[in-house]
């Protein structure tokens, strides 16, 4: 266990987060807000702790796939600790437990949030809390990559450590250009939905925090509605976005650069527009009497679809009044979510794809014993390693799903908010049903149902792996033993220049 790139990339992370908490002064200064000295502070003392933990470069930059969880698990934690310390010390969320809570639904994209009045925070808190949206949406490591990369070592193992799906590949040859490359988009489509919002006469605050929260498919609204004030116009453009943000990244780089075939061949990107459109189909009959017009019904419906398969969590109805089978729909696409590269949580629909073809597959040999099927992705065959992979997932899934619910349930609320709870936090959604409906909040938990719900956020953004591989006791005992060994090595084979 390389623990010494360990610190040094979690010194980076620090360091990167320090400068970012420089922005929310901006806009302190802006509005004229004293809250700004805060995040002044802890940006200050945040840069510090970084500068000392990555000052000594290891000199092995080899890490494998064991080292990226680790680094990747232990740098969201890291970074949403320091995160919430100004909405803390701040007292604009005294409780340091809800103030974690508020900052790791924010990082890991889940928009749960513990406040009934969102718009008596701050501007400099709304931004914040809106940007960590968009910090973690592509993910910290991935942006770490984009603008530090590293010299040798093997940067691809943070990438399939940090980003969403069964498999992780390169667009192009270097690690950190695929990176860029990513950050490019993800910066292109921000700015375009900012101009469309814009267009729709929405003030400049409210866009910003708008097109963060869009495109990291968070869902921190700053009005006590959501979105449901903002017009239709809006809600339309916000609905666009949701969706395209819920696309696999791979087809918006085939586009860019023109090979639209490989782009339309995209199995996974087929079926998640056609669950959206099914879902649409589905749920506008079913609210038809609620709604004045079937175009505001229908509007309503494809807003609440994209905001619940990609996983955004903004909301411009209480869908929780809607009938059973609409709010059925609703708590499916939780688990489906968005595809896999994209900003979305969730299982993603390339494993759902892939599972459904494992059972096809299954049957046939039942049919016919002796014959050889391979699944198939894009008309190109799936690994036995990727496959092999989403069944295990499938199954950790499910155990720390039920082991949440049932940690959560202790404390004698129903059954539906208990589920939904755990399926809107494990899936980064934000909103579920009964008490955690879209109207209300999470702030009724206890502080442990709170860091059960917290857990479930960072490993549902982190797909399980990182976050678990933390609680097995041999990865602890392998890097105990190295550093006990690298200690006793004579001075002039020490593994750091500093």
């Amino acid at each position: 266990m390389n623990s010494s790139m360990i610190r040094f990339i979690l010194g980076r992370v620090l360091r990167i987060e320090a400068i970012l908490l420089l922005l929310p002064t901006v806009v302190s200064v802006y509005y004229k807000e004293g809250v700004g000295r805060y995040y002044i502070a802890v940006a200050i003392g945040t840069f510090a702790v970084g500068c000392l933990l990555s000052v000594c470069k290891p000199k092995s930059n080899v890490f494998y796939l064991k080292e990226g969880c680790v680094m990747t698990a232990l740098s969201w934690i890291l970074m949403s600790i320091v995160g919430c310390l100004p909405f803390w010390l701040s007292g604009e969320i005294p409780a340091f437990a809800d103030a974690l809570f508020e900052t790791i639904s924010g990082f890991t994209t889940t928009g749960a949030s513990i406040l009934s009045n969102v718009e008596a925070l701050s501007h400099c808190a709304l931004f914040w809390r809106s940007f960590t949206h968009w910090i973690g949406g592509m993910g910290v490591l991935v942006f770490l990559l984009a603008v530090m990369p590293l010299n040798g070592g093997s940067p691809m193992n943070l990438m399939r450590a940090e980003s969403p799906g069964p498999s992780v590949g390169k667009l192009v040859p270097k690690v950190h250009q695929t990176a860029r490359l990513l950050y490019l988009i993800y910066v292109g489509l921000t700015i375009l939905e900012f101009l469309f919002l814009l267009a729709g006469h929405m003030p400049i605050f409210d866009s910003i925090c708008t097109s963060f929260g869009t495109a990291g498919t968070g869902g921190f609204g700053i009005r006590n509605d959501s979105f449901a004030s903002y017009s239709a116009y809006l809600q339309w453009v916000v609905t666009i976005f949701m969706i395209l943000f819920g696309v696999n990244f791979n087809a918006f780089y085939f586009l860019v650069f023109g090979e639209f075939r490989k782009a339309l061949s995209m199995e996974e990107v087929r079926y998640y527009f056609l669950t959206i459109v099914v879902a649409i189909g589905l749920i506008v009959p079913n609210t038809r009497m609620l709604y004045h017009s079937l175009r505001v019904g229908l509007r309503h419906a494809a807003f609440q679809v994209a905001s619940i398969i990609t996983t955004t969590g903004f909301s411009t109805a209480d869908f929780d009044q809607w009938s059973q089978a609409s709010k059925t729909v609703l708590v499916i696409l939780m688990f489906v979510g968005a595809c896999a590269g994209s900003t979305g949580g969730g299982i993603k629909v390339s494993r759902f794809i892939m599972l459904i073809k494992s059972v096809r597959r299954e049957l046939v040999s039942y049919i016919h014993p002796k014959s050889i099927m391979k699944i198939k992705m894009d008309g190109k065959p799936v690994e036995h390693g990727v496959a092999r992979s989403v069944n295990v997932y499938f199954i950790s899934f499910v155990l720390v799903f039920v082991a949440s619910v049932f940690l959560v349930s202790i404390e004698g609320r129903d059954m539906t908010t208990n589920f939904t709870a755990v399926a809107a936090t494990i899936n980064n959604i934000g909103p579920g049903l009964e008490l955690v409906g879209p109207s209300r909040n999470f702030g009724f938990f206890s502080d442990g149902a709170k860091y059960v719900l917290m857990f479930d956020m960072l490993a549902g953004r982190l797909e399980l792996f990182p976050l678990l591989i933390l609680f097995y006791p041999t990865l602890w005992k392998e890097m105990f033993e190295r550093r006990m060994h690298i200690h006793r090595e004579p001075r002039g084979k020490e593994k750091e220049s500093c």
